[in-house]
């Protein structure tokens, strides 16, 4: 191993573009866990290898993924019972409950909105990625963020927008977050751009700064959204979470179109967008430097 990969975080290394990278992903449980997280939350350490073992299985079930939450102060660490959240990102619906223990999770129906006796709310949850065990820069970048968020969100009962969540992916990018209920992943995020990204989301409105893209497209329809996005900015056009909707993604090779529509104009866009390399990635803290892939926007057109 390499003095430079030894010596330096993966997230100093900006070689890659954010958009196209978000974590893929639909349905999600988002259980509050207030101990230490292992390496992969369901690896066994955690919960215990037998519940581990049993949640993965019904998780992959229905598709869903398992992120474990927590609240930043010690004192808020402290609980009587454990928030669960699931969140359905393809409608942008979060819904929350409360339960003894991660058991619970078992007994979940993930197959829609409505089917587990719990609570829709109407704010959106930021989870900031803090999995130093997974990497030294989620602990190193996550964890100062989050607790400058909670001077400026407290926690309390009713009000529970930030948290600390597990490994997210892409902590070459931290601080990392993701933004519920609509699937979308920042990266390389400071506290000025995370405030601004929150006030606005408060309000359904898309946030281009840090954007990596939406867990329910793949990472050329990712990319493409996040650009049309931007290019929409540019022209006064401010939109909301939701309002770009996947019209077709064509890709062959290196090459991918992407046409994306306005659902409040029905105007329609073609995105054409290619496959490219970047080199000096560093995936993880001490790994040596690799080449990536990105996906890159060659032109971008209102379709006729």
């Amino acid at each position: 191993m390499s003095a430079i990969a030894e010596d330096i975080f993966c997230s100093d290394v900006e070689v890659e573009p954010l958009p196209g990278t978000a974590k893929r992903g639909d349905v999600y449980v988002l259980f509050e866990w207030p101990g230490p997280w292992s390496n992969d939350v369901l690896d066994g350490d955690t919960l215990g290898a037998e519940l581990s073992a049993k949640i993965k299985a019904h998780l992959k079930t229905f598709g869903a993924s398992l992120q474990l939450i927590r609240h930043p102060t010690r004192e808020g660490r402290r609980i009587d019972d454990h928030h669960l959240y699931i969140v359905h990102t393809r409608i942008g619906l979060t819904e929350v409950k409360h339960v003894s223990g991660p058991e619970a999770i078992l007994e979940l129906d993930l197959s829609g909105p409505g089917k587990n006796h719990a609570m829709a709310r109407p704010t959106p949850l930021v989870l900031v990625c803090t999995h130093g065990k997974r990497d030294r820069c989620c602990a190193v970048k996550g964890r100062p963020l989050v607790n400058e968020l909670e001077k400026i969100y407290p926690f309390n009962r009713g009000s529970d927008v930030v948290w600390e969540t597990s490994h997210i992916k892409g902590h070459r990018f931290a601080a990392t977050l993701l933004l519920m209920p609509w699937g979308y992943s920042f990266g390389r995020m400071n506290l000025e751009a995370t405030e601004a990204m929150i006030a606005d989301s408060m309000r359904g409105l898309y946030f281009v700064p840090g954007n990596r893209g939406r867990g329910i497209f793949s990472a050329p329809t990712q990319a493409a959204e996040v650009a049309l996005a931007a290019h929409l900015a540019t022209e006064g056009t401010r939109i909301t979470y939701g309002q770009l909707q996947l019209v077709s993604e064509d890709v062959s090779g290196d090459r991918a179109r992407v046409t994306l529509i306005d659902a409040s104009t029905n105007a329609s866009y073609d995105i054409d967008l290619r496959r490219g390399s970047v080199s000096g990635v560093l995936s993880s803290c001490g790994e040596e430097p690799k080449d990536g892939v990105v996906w890159g926007v060659d032109t971008l057109a209102r379709a006729h």
